[in-house]
């Protein structure tokens, strides 16, 4: 690969010559602008405002534009003699660990090769040292015209180095969250975690560009002149999210479908159970229809059913069976009363039996003595 930057990694007293390689490409498909009656190619000309004319790429330098419009021309030795220590050195200020570096710094990413057999010890020096700390270098570099930032990590056996953007680059994010008061329940919470466990991982090396897949296929098919437009399938675009809790249950059992996880009638359990909304409007329904009919039941059979009037009945039963027993025991209390008077008349007629029976042997006694003859003087 060719090397874009050449210079030397500066770590303490130990410097290691490297050569600066794109880490990265794009891929993505460039389109020419062409005039469309003929077909031909529409190019941009550099041309001067001053006095019209066309400058080649050799005439053509840098300037500072000021606030009133005047151009400061600068040139590549302006910027050669400034006093900066990272001109060709990349000067690694720090070592912290990865989770530190916020990914919103990230910018473009590139290898760090060894610069010549001398190079080779040193390079492997700092390359086992970040394995085994497990943590990147913060270095400082100067690139294209200007000082950078950046984080030096090892991939495979190689350095790696990841510009960075200086932290005041980066936007506070001001006004993007939501600002309406949300409140999220654990059962949401719930079903997006086993919707995250379902999807799982991925791996990164199947992933690939459809849309640029696509367009190449296109591009063939219209060179060889067997290209047949077709209508394009649109989805339609998701309209409101009425109930959270649906959308993520048929998001679960989707994504479980499409692992092969839920079997041949997925797709069927998920059209048959996730109409929540509707099946809540049924049963709601329903439910009022099984009220209403209730009603209905008890008016047509209030006494079956035992309502005023069976109370009504109840109490009045009630209250002549309390009447009833306060007789009971009334008359209870005077069979009593009577019992005890028979008895005290039964007491004094025995009494009275004795007293005649008494007298009749005292009768008796006396008509069996025999009366004393009188004696004469």
């Amino acid at each position: 690969m060719r090397s874009i930057w050449n210079g030397a990694i500066s770590f303490g007293l130990v410097s290691i010559p490297i050569k600066l390689v794109n880490a990265t490409e794009s891929h993505s498909i460039s389109f020419r602008q062409i005039h469309l009656g003929d077909g031909g190619r529409i190019r941009y000309r550099k041309v001067c405002e001053l006095d019209g004319e066309e400058v080649p790429g050799a005439e053509i330098g840098k300037g500072y534009e000021e606030a009133d419009g005047s151009i400061i021309p600068i040139t590549d030795e302006d910027l050669a003699q400034l006093p900066i220590a990272t001109a060709r050195t990349i000067e690694i200020m720090s070592f912290v660990p990865a989770d530190e570096i916020d990914p919103l710094q990230m910018d473009a990413a590139y290898y760090l090769a060894a610069n010549g057999a001398t190079a080779a010890k040193p390079y492997t020096l700092l390359r086992e040292a970040l394995k085994r700390s497990r943590k990147v270098a913060i270095a400082k570099y100067a690139l294209r015209g200007r000082e950078r930032l950046g984080m030096l990590r090892v991939v495979d056996d190689v350095i790696a180095m990841h510009g960075l953007l200086w932290p005041d680059e980066i936007r506070a994010p001001e006004g993007v969250a939501p600002e309406a008061d949300v409140s999220v329940r654990e059962a949401e919470l719930d079903l997006a975690d086993a919707l995250m466990a379902t999807l799982g991982e991925v791996e990164l090396s199947s992933l690939h560009d459809d849309y640029r897949e696509a367009v190449e296929a296109m591009i063939a098919a219209k060179a060889g002149g067997a290209f047949e437009p077709t209508e394009a399938v649109v989805e339609p675009a998701g309209g409101q999210v009425i109930d959270l809790m649906a959308a993520l249950e048929k998001s679960v059992k989707a994504a479980k479908a499409s692992r092969g996880e839920a079997g041949a009638d997925a797709e069927a359990d998920t059209e048959a159970e996730v109409t929540p909304i509707r099946g809540r409007r049924k049963s709601t329904a329903s439910g009022s229809r099984g009220k209403a009919g209730a009603a209905a039941a008890a008016a047509a059979a209030p006494k079956a059913v035992g309502g005023k009037k069976s109370t009504a009945a109840s109490a009045k039963k009630t209250a002549s069976g309390a009447t009833k027993k306060a007789a009971g025991a009334a008359k209870s209390t005077s069979k009593t009363a009577k019992s005890s008077t028979a008895a005290t008349k039964s007491t004094s007629t025995g009494t009275k039996s004795a007293s005649a029976t008494a007298k009749k042997t005292t009768g008796a006694t006396k008509k069996a003595t025999p009366p004393r003859k009188r004696t004469s003087a």
